[in-house]
C-alpha cells in the first residue's frame, strides 16, 4: 500500500479524505486519465504488467501486431512511491519503443494512443489514482489507465472482458469484470482485510503446524521432519532460528509448498486438511466475485493463475473444481499461463475498441498468436 505522500485514506473507501469516487479508477476498460496531446506515434496501446519480481511492457498497435517489447525489475511502489515506481518504468518503455524504430528523446508527441497498467500493490483506489496520474504524467499516450495486475491475468484467460480470476501465488486476490466496465474486487492487503493463503500463507502455515507437533503443543505432522529435511537442518526449530538470525532467507520459506504438497499427497492429515482449505479459500473468492457480478446464474470463465495453481497440484485442482461444480455450476475454470502483459494489451485494445480506434477481435487474435509464437521461440 502506498501511503508514503499525501493524507491518510479513509478505511472505508481508500481514498484522500475530501476526494470523490472516480469511475475512472479500478476499472481496466475505462476512459482513464488524460496524459499528452497531439498525434501519436503508433495508433495502438503501451501495456504495462508489473509484479513484485518483474515488469514486462509491449506496444502493440491496434491491429493487434507487437512492435517492441522490454523486460525488468519488480515495481514496489509501496516502498519507493508512486513517482519513483513509474520513473523505473521510463527506461524499459524507451526500451519498447526503440524496438519499434522510436527514439522517446528526439520523437515529438505522444508514444501511443493508450496505456493500460496492471500493477502489483495497486489495491485501493487511492493507490490507482497516484499511479494513474504518475503515468499519465509522462506524457506517454492520450490517455491512461491503471488496474490491479490480477486484471491482466483475467483479461489473458478470457475471450472478452467479462469473467472473474483468481491469482494464487505468492499471495492470494481475486477480481471481476464486465463488458460495461462493473468490476469486482478485494482490498488484498493479507490478513487485516480477511486474506488467507497463497504462497507466502501456506510457508508459514506448514511452519505453525510443524513447529507445534514439534514440541508438543500440536499434533504430530510429517511435515515437521519434511521441512526440516528440506533445508538440510536436524529440526523445523532449527529452521526457525536460522530464518530467525538471517541464516536463511525469509523469502525462502515459499519452498515448502512443494513440500505441503508432497506431504500432502503422501497422506498426511495436517497437510490435506491446509490444501483442503486453500482449496476452498479460491472458491470462496471466485463465487462472491461471480455473485457480485450477477454471473453465478450463466456461463462464466473462472480464471486461475500464479505460481501455486500453476503447478496444477491434482489435490489443489481436484477440490478446487468439486467446490465450483457445487458453488457456481456455470463456472468453467480454466488455467491460465500466458503471460499476463498479454491481458494488460487485451485490455488496451478493449479500450481502443470502444473509442472507435481498432482493436477490434481480429487485432485480438492476432495479439494473441504473436505471444503463442513468441513462447515457442519462433518469431512472425
Amino acid at each position: 500500500m502506498d501511503t508514503a505522500k499525501g493524507t491518510a485514506p479513509d478505511p472505508a473507501s481508500g481514498r484522500a479524505p475530501g476526494t470523490a469516487p472516480s469511475a475512472t479508477l479500478g476499472n481496466p476498460i475505462g476512459s482513464g486519465s488524460l496524459g499528452a496531446v497531439g498525434p501519436e506515434l503508433v495508433l495502438g496501446v503501451l501495456a504495462i504488467d508489473a509484479g513484485n519480481s518483474k515488469t514486462d511492457v509491449a506496444l502493440v498497435s491496434a491491429e493487434g501486431q507487437v512492435l517492441g517489447t522490454a523486460r525488468g525489475g519488480g515495481f514496489v511502489p509501496h516502498l519507493s512511491g508512486a513517482d519513483a515506481a513509474v520513473a523505473a518504468l521510463a527506461p524499459l518503455v524507451a526500451r519498447a519503443a526503440a524496438e519499434a524504430g522510436f527514439d522517446l528523446t528526439a520523437d515529438r508527441g505522444p508514444l501511443v494512443s493508450h496505456v493500460s497498467a496492471c500493477l502489483a500493490n495497486a489495491d485501493l483506489p487511492i493507490e490507482e489514482q497516484r499511479l494513474q496520474e504518475a503515468i499519465a504524467a509522462h506524457g506517454w499516450a492520450r490517455t491512461a489507465v491503471v488496474a490491479n495486475d490480477t486484471f491482466a491475468l483475467l483479461r489473458a484467460g478470457t475471450d472478452a472482458p467479462r469473467g472473474v480470476a483468481v491469482v494464487c501465488g505468492a499471495g492470494i486476490n481475486c477480481v471481476g469484470l464486465l463488458p460495461d466496465g462493473r468490476t469486482a474486487r478485494f482490498p488484498a492487503l493479507g490478513m487485516i482485510t480477511g486474506d488467507w493463503g497463497g504462497g507466502g500463507g501456506l510457508a508459514n502455515e506448514v511452519m505453525w503446524a510443524a513447529a507445534r507437533a514439534e514440541d508438543g503443543r500440536g499434533p504430530h505432522t510429517a511435515l515437521a521432519s519434511a521441512a526440516a529435511a528440506h533445508f538440510g537442518l536436524p529440526s523445523v526449530g532449527a529452521v526457525a532460528e536460522a530464518v530467525h538470525l538471517g541464516a536463511i532467507a525469509e523469502d525462502r520459506l515459499h519452498e515448502l509448498v512443494p513440500v505441503l504438497f508432497a506431504t500432502a499427497e503422501a497422506g498426511d492429515t495436517t497437510a490435506l486438511e491446509l490444501v483442503d482449505r486453500q482449496a476452498d479459500e479460491i472458491v470462496r473468492l471466485a463465487v462472491v466475485a461471480l455473485r457480485r457480478l450477477d454471473l453465478l446464474d450463466s456461463p462464466a470463465d473462472v480464471v486461475l493463475g500464479g505460481g501455486v495453481l500453476a503447478s496444477r497440484q491434482p489435490l489443489l485442482l481436484d477440490g478446487v473444481n468439486a467446490r465450483l461444480a457445487a458453488d457456481a455450476p456455470y463456472a468453467m475454470p480454466r488455467i491460465v499461463t500466458t503471460p499476463p502483459v498479454v491481458g494488460a494489451a487485451l485490455l488496451g485494445l478493449d479500450h481502443l475498441a470502444a473509442a472507435g480506434l481498432g482493436g477490434a477481435p481480429g487485432a485480438q487474435e492476432r495479439l494473441r498468436a504473436t505471444y503463442a509464437l513468441r513462447r515457442a521461440g519462433r518469431t512472425v
